[in-house]
């Protein structure tokens, strides 16, 4: 029962509770209910609500958060792109993979472009494929204007998008969105649905797409990231609030074996905070996700590319405990034993569905269980918590389905180990559709005696 005069907590969605639990036993980030689960890392979710708002109000910002395997890098970029959906911004999300990177002459960044406009989100659309209601919201603004300014709806989109057509590959763009448009007046699905697979990135070749949409040019390799400025003032125009985009797993550019690939890909990270620190971009933000050998290691790593060491070097007055979160590295802090608890505390109310008559566990189970997390691996159940996190949801999961059973029985069998992630997985070596040649620079890299 709820003391006279307070408030209980609202119950927690099947829907949400669900996805929560078989995620987090999976070992991955929910898309829903991160609200329930959130703890700790107050200043830095601070530093980049300041991204978002920045983004919103028509500036720019980019973010490299940088922890361990397991220390909640993912996690903390699905929270952000709650963040920026709240303000009304068009969020892009994707992973880097072998065969999807910033850069390449092989296709694969086209098909990070693909990935990332797959997975376009909008508040009213969050679990992405929302491309299609972006373009139905323009063509919903120019009739609505074109139809108070007594002209044609054509003619006011033309007028709209010169903008556009001023960028680098503009022009086209501006024909391809004109053309769904038009498209959508005359209710022709087959060119809009061209239209789209145009801004997809899904054309393979400019003879296919002059043939369909009668432009010269398509989204390939080499204009990734001029593509995502132009989007970035579309979803503007469009009554957005601006462009956010979410990469994770950086640390595939890392593992790359070829130096000249790597490079390549550097160069592109560069120039994309070049335009950011020196404010050439509107409406547009990200936010990169990486390991610290990502981003340290002057070998392999971004320091190994000199002139982005010297824009991303810590501030030197920030130590002894001292934090600067205004530069553009985010290092996520580590939970302290006290936040652990409470993450558990909400992981049991997850599992309740809110209702603390439910619990399955008392409080003295969770600090028995933090006990023994400790014992298992040291302070690393706290440094990097996604095994405790997936070894407690799993103990829940028991206790529920076999009602009667002692969790102190259960936590003498519980297995919880240090988190390490990827430390063993092999490099990437960039393939022969790279035209690149493969550098067997770093053999010795991963020598241990």
């Amino acid at each position: 029962m709820t003391a006279p005069g307070t408030k209980s907590a609202p119950p927690i969605k099947p829907r949400d509770r669900d996805t929560v639990i078989n995620a987090l036993r999976a070992g991955v980030v929910p898309r829903l209910g991160l609200q329930h689960i959130q703890v700790g890392r107050r200043r830095e979710i601070e530093a980049l609500i300041a991204d978002v708002t920045r983004v919103a109000d028509g500036g720019a910002a980019m973010r490299f958060v940088v922890g361990e395997y397991g220390a909640g890098k993912t996690f903390f970029l699905f929270l952000v792109r709650q963040l920026a959906l709240a303000k009304n911004l068009v969020v892009l999300q994707a992973d880097l993979a072998p065969d999807r990177r910033l850069h390449a002459t092989g296709g694969q960044a086209r098909l990070l472009y693909a990935e990332l406009v797959r997975n376009l989100a909008t508040r009213t659309a969050p679990d992405g494929g929302a491309l299609r209601n972006v373009l139905e919201r323009f063509v919903a603004q120019a009739i609505e204007h074109a139809g108070r300014e007594g002209r044609g709806t054509e003619a006011w989109i033309h007028a709209r998008l010169v903008d556009l057509q001023e960028q680098v590959g503009g022009y086209d763009f501006a024909t391809v969105v004109a053309a769904y448009a038009a498209a959508h007046e005359d209710g022709d699905e087959t060119r809009q649905a061209n239209a789209l697979r145009w801004l997809r990135g899904e054309y393979t070749t400019k003879t296919e797409a002059r043939q369909d949409l009668g432009v010269r040019s398509i989204i390939d390799d080499a204009n990734v990231y001029d593509s995502l400025k132009l989007l970035a003032r579309f979803v503007r125009m469009a009554g957005y609030g601006g462009l956010f985009v979410c990469l994770d797993e950086l640390v595939n550019l890392y593992k790359l074996q070829s130096a000249q690939a790597r490079n390549q890909n550097y160069e592109q990270i560069l120039r994309i905070l070049n335009d950011v620190l020196q404010g050439t971009v509107e409406g547009l933000g990200f936010v990169l996700g990486g390991t610290p050998e990502f981003m340290l290691d002057t070998r392999r790593g971004l320091y190994s590319y000199e002139a982005l060491q010297s824009r991303l070097a810590g501030n030197s007055f920030a130590t002894d405990g001292l934090v600067d979160l205004s530069g553009p590295v985010v290092r996520l802090q580590n939970l302290t034993p006290e936040e652990m608890l409470v993450l558990l505390e909400r992981l049991r109310t997850v599992f309740a569905g809110g209702d603390p008559m439910c619990h399955l566990v008392p409080d003295e189970a969770l600090h028995a269980f933090l006990d023994h997390c400790r014992a298992r691996v040291g302070d690393a159940y706290f440094r990097t918590p996604r095994n405790t996190v997936k070894a407690f949801v799993d103990l829940l999961a028991v206790l529920e389905q076999n009602p009667g059973t002692d969790w102190r029985e259960r936590l003498g069998v519980v297995i919880v180990s240090e988190d390490r992630g990827g430390v063993d997985e092999l490099t990437v070596a960039a393939g022969p559709d790279d035209g690149e040649p493969v550098h067997r620079d770093d053999e010795l890299a991963r020598l241990q005696l």
